[in-house]
């Protein structure tokens, strides 16, 4: 079975202070879900069209589990957390090459 991962690319950060509070409830959500943080931070360097922008890349044992993750009752208060309009991300789910 293979692996699954969150792949998170911020477009924009308008409230800094609401990052901090998603992040502080959505580490712990996603790691009690199995979720291993691989690549959280800006880039070092962006080529094409890449914007300079955080990065985050979650892997996690199978699809199930990385939607599992999402799902949950404690992702989904750090969502709420978030709250709308102060950031905006683009986030996909994809399985690993097998």
């Amino acid at each position: 079975m293979p692996k699954a991962y969150w792949v998170v690319n911020y477009q924009s950060v308008k409230n800094p202070d609401a990052l901090q509070a998603y992040a502080k409830l959505a580490g712990p959500a996603i790691q009690s879900a199995g979720g291993r943080f691989i690549v959280r931070g800006t880039p070092i360097k962006t080529m094409e069209a890449g914007m300079n922008q955080r990065t985050v890349v979650i892997e996690f044992e199978s699809l199930d589990k990385a939607l599992g993750a999402y799902e949950s009752t404690a992702y989904q208060e750090a969502l709420k957390a978030l709250g709308a309009g102060n950031v905006t991300r683009d986030m996909r789910v994809l399985e690993g090459a097998a």
